[in-house]
């Protein structure tokens, strides 16, 4: 992956971050890796944990950025926050899974999204 790739999908991350710190959500993790893959971001506001998958891009040539998550990559993003809150040892009353997708430095927040 190239380097301006990678930027890009930093600031895309940081940018969602913020989104849900201004609603009062507390980032728990951010690029969280285990063998399996990477987790974007890991928030709490309250009771609910939410697992954010973040997706940017710079245009829509290659397609909207909450079509690039696909069924598959739903399943594996459920793995991943088992094996995060198998690690943490803990649980939490509810859990959510949000796709956050990042075009031209706005950031849409589809909450619940799978």
């Amino acid at each position: 992956m190239t380097r301006a790739r990678l930027d890009l999908g930093a600031a895309g991350e940081d940018l969602a971050a913020a989104w849900y710190e201004a609603r009062g959500y507390q980032v728990l993790a951010r690029n969280w890796r285990c063998r399996e893959g990477e987790l974007d971001l890991i928030l709490r506001r309250g009771p609910t944990v939410v697992f954010c998958e973040v997706k940017t891009r710079s245009s829509l040539a290659f397609g909207s950025p909450l079509e690039a998550v696909t069924p598959r990559k739903c399943q594996r993003i459920r793995r991943l926050a088992a094996a995060w809150l198998d690690e943490i040892g803990g649980g939490a009353a509810e859990l959510r899974f949000d796709v956050a997708a990042v075009l031209g430095g706005q950031v849409e927040v589809v909450e619940a999204a799978f």
